[in-house]
């Protein structure tokens, strides 16, 4: 079910999402919070990379907003909050294309990222994982256990 939120008010965010191993089967999870709610979302893959997952949780996470609203949005993805916040100006205006010219990695879950963050405004926050972020550990765990999941549904089908 999405949150909905006034555009004034501020839903913070955190984000994980990882494979084991990289590539291969991969969690992701996202903790939104409105005030007193917390929601989470997670899902998993069975072939991916680490990078994806970072940036599905992400992309996920803002598609659960039906209105417009201020977001804080936490990862400990450098590649995530490098791209959203330094390089992506640069491929769009480079036609998703990098600076050696070749196409952006990723670029569909990029573009997701993008419009799903439009009608928001949101701040990112980078924070090195598992330095003892109660909710960075939080979405790592959830997002583990989608991996994990994934694993045993497999493995039981």
């Amino acid at each position: 079910m999405p949150m909905a939120c006034e555009p004034a008010e501020r839903v913070e965010i955190w984000t994980d999402g990882g494979c084991k191993p990289n590539p291969g089967p991969g969690g992701w999870a996202a903790v939104l919070r409105f005030r007193d709610a917390e929601r989470e979302v997670s899902g998993a893959e069975a072939a991916t990379t680490n990078n994806r997952m970072e940036l599905t949780a992400a992309a996920a996470a803002l598609e659960t907003l039906r209105r417009p609203c201020r977001v804080v949005l936490h990862t400990d993805s450098e590649y995530l909050s490098n791209g959203i916040t330094r390089w992506h100006q640069g491929w769009v205006r480079r036609n998703w294309r990098n600076a050696a010219g070749d196409p952006v990695a990723n670029m569909d879950l990029w573009q997701r990222l993008l419009a799903a963050a439009a009608p928001h405004q949101v701040e990112w926050r980078w924070g090195r994982g598992h330095a003892g972020d109660a909710m960075n550990e939080r979405a790592d765990r959830l997002a583990t256990a989608a991996r994990q999941g994934l694993g045993a549904s497999a493995r039981a089908g």
